[in-house]
């Protein structure tokens, strides 16, 4: 059964850090890209990072995270990890990881802005950042 588990949310002062984790499990991990997204309160989910399949590792980042998010990829525990430093209260929101379509994965390349290159999601991960 394919599944995308995110984990490692939490609450934290403004220029803290977190680590989110992807653990996947159901499917080839490193043919697959993975991508993930948030969703601020009243604000529509927006992709913040993606990593390529295993074979290439390009990484893509929003504007606003690069420099301080790092996306990375472990192939013996089919976890991708989001290591974010320097936390600003616009990071909060729910995270969300979820897969490459096949297709676009084989590309070897990832996107973030259109959703509709994803074909799975996790359930979520909720990061609070607050003074």
């Amino acid at each position: 059964q394919l599944q995308l588990v995110e984990s490692g949310g939490g609450t934290v002062q403004p220029g803290g850090s977190l680590t989110l984790s992807c653990a996947t499990s159901g499917f080839t991990f490193d043919y697959y890209g993975i991508g993930w997204f948030r969703q601020a309160p009243g604000k529509e989910r927006e992709g913040v990072s993606c990593i390529s399949s295993s074979s290439g590792s390009r990484t893509n980042y929003e504007d606003s995270v690069k420099g301080r998010f790092t996306i990375s990829r472990d192939s013996t525990k089919k976890t991708v990890y989001l290591q974010m430093n320097n936390l600003k209260l616009d990071d909060t929101g729910t995270y969300y990881c979820a897969r490459s379509r096949p297709y676009y994965s084989g590309l070897g390349r990832c996107d973030l802005v259109r959703e509709d290159e994803y074909d799975a999601w996790g359930q979520g991960t909720q990061v609070i950042v607050s003074s």
